[in-house]
């Protein structure tokens, strides 16, 4: 069986640390409403990491600054009207330094941070909850000083301690 040629995306781990260890900031998808990571195409003149960064703040009002190193990457379908797509998505870590309260697809999405254990669990894809999962635990380990806590806008602080 001849395998299918995979399109490039790039996503953004948007990240923090919280009181209880590192969270996950997580958002709905557009079409299915499933919880995802920020993603996207690749944009010309853009570096992935970079292209990465913008997904975040178009679809999550996230800013900060995306490493430039991976953390892996992981396959999945992107359901479309006119069928799947096969995508392989790489991933950056992105230290959350803002949240902003209006974003370009605002309307679109919900966010929500998530501890990474749960973060992992609520994402379909097994190789995205390994990524989230070996992620979580080494950053646990590392000193939270590379994560600084984001500016929560007051609408989401009730509703950040849910996940």
């Amino acid at each position: 069986m001849p395998k299918t040629k995979r399109r490039k995306q790039f996503a953004a781990l948007p990240f923090r640390a919280g009181t209880d260890g590192i969270e996950i900031l997580l958002v709905t998808s557009r079409d299915t409403g499933r919880w995802v990571i920020p993603k996207g195409w690749p944009m010309k003149n853009r570096r992935p990491h970079r292209a990465a960064a913008i997904e975040a703040y178009e679809e999550a009002g996230v800013v900060g600054k995306a490493d430039k190193t991976p953390l892996g990457t992981f396959d999945y379908e992107k359901r479309t009207e006119t069928g799947a797509i096969a995508c392989r998505v790489t991933v950056f870590p992105l230290p959350v330094s803002r949240l902003l309260d209006e974003w370009p697809e605002r309307a679109e999405r919900h966010r929500l941070w998530h501890n990474w254990q749960r973060a992992s669990e609520l994402v379909e894809e097994p190789e995205l909850q390994a990524i989230l999962r070996d992620f979580g635990r080494r950053a646990g380990k590392q000193s939270s000083s590379r994560a600084s806590p984001a500016k929560i806008p007051k609408d989401e602080r009730d509703a950040s301690a849910a996940g």
